[in-house]
């Protein structure tokens, strides 16, 4: 569909709801053209088959390339990546993209030691797969020094409530904490730069990823963790070069994204664990203002997201079994 045509389609449907029509025409048709959006969306939204490059082994300073991790290897310090396809790394081309690669090649040039990469992370998890990959972890041997998580996304495009999505994402830094591993949590990334969802859906899952955020920054640090919040710190480059800071997908970000986003997390992660000497580390927002200046209809947003939460509460009581 023509840009034209998708601001036209979107403005008429801020116009319905702002509206306030009775007519229950009208209310279907906003309802279907925003469930229409959401499922053209999924369909770039974490639906990547990619398989990241695999890039787990120890990695010492200066090392490009890491040593396989056998029995009866050593390394200084553990460190494990859990989360989604972006903690993953799913649109890095080689091994040398991937996030992980790049915190642990980071760290081992920090601090002089010898840093182990491994990662549990899954494409398309959300933080209900969280509890599986803290499993496996405990199940394959003691717990890391450090971990590094990266969810959100996904729980917001499949509408998970969000006080249970930042709830189950505390419970897993609670187990990582409590087995004295220290948890760094990249909170949920700032879907307004993500032009490949169509407006007004895309203000809508901004603001839900947003409250996300800081929901999951609340019960990170409840659970003894550090949030970054990665959303204002990204956004103004992903917005100001969408070419180069995203992959092919659209979606997922590029070897350059992922760059970005791993300088944000190096000093919090080395600080956490004693180990930063590149001096005070700044107060790090959670909105991003740039993305906030760009919002599509502020007040129109915020209608059509009561009437997505009223409409689809009205659907589900409808279609429960008397």
């Amino acid at each position: 569909m023509p840009v034209s045509r998708w601001r036209t389609a979107a403005k008429a449907g801020v116009a319905t709801v702002l509206a306030g029509s009775s007519a229950g025409t009208a209310s279907w048709a906003a309802y279907r053209h925003l469930m229409s959006q959401a499922s053209s969306a999924r369909g770039v939204i974490g639906r990547s088959t990619a398989k990241p490059p695999e890039a787990d082994g120890v990695y010492g300073p200066g090392d490009r390339r890491p040593q396989p991790w056998r029995s009866g290897s050593s390394a200084d310090i553990h460190l494990m990546i859990f989360g989604d396809s972006t903690a993953a790394g799913v649109g890095c081309v080689v091994a040398d993209e991937v996030p992980g690669v790049r915190l642990a090649r980071g760290l081992a040039d920090e601090t002089g030691k010898r840093i182990r990469l491994s990662t549990k992370a899954i494409g398309g998890a959300t933080s209900k797969g969280l509890e599986g990959q803290v499993d496996a972890m405990f199940v394959a041997g003691p717990p890391p020094d450090a971990a590094v998580i990266l969810i959100g996304a996904n729980d917001v495009t499949k509408k998970f409530a969000i006080s249970a999505s930042a709830t189950r994402l505390g419970d897993a830094v609670q187990r990582l904490t409590d087995a004295g591993t220290v948890v760094v949590v990249g909170t949920c990334p700032d879907l307004g730069v993500v032009t490949a969802i169509p407006q007004p859906l895309r203000t809508i899952v901004r603001n839900w990823g947003h409250r996300l955020a800081r929901a999951q920054s609340a019960h990170t640090l409840s659970a003894g963790g550090h949030p970054v919040a990665l959303a204002d710190l990204l956004a103004p480059e992903f917005l100001a070069a969408p070419d180069t800071m995203f992959s092919a997908d659209r979606f997922h970000p590029s070897a350059a994204g992922y760059e970005l986003a791993a300088r944000q997390l190096l000093p919090v992660l080395a600080a956490a664990l004693g180990e930063w000497r590149g001096g005070p580390l700044p107060d790090l927002p959670q909105i991003s203002a740039v993305a906030e200046s760009r919002r599509f209809a502020p007040r129109a947003a915020a209608s059509i997201d009561r009437f997505i939460r009223r409409r689809g509460a009205e659907i589900s009581e409808a279609n429960a079994p008397r």
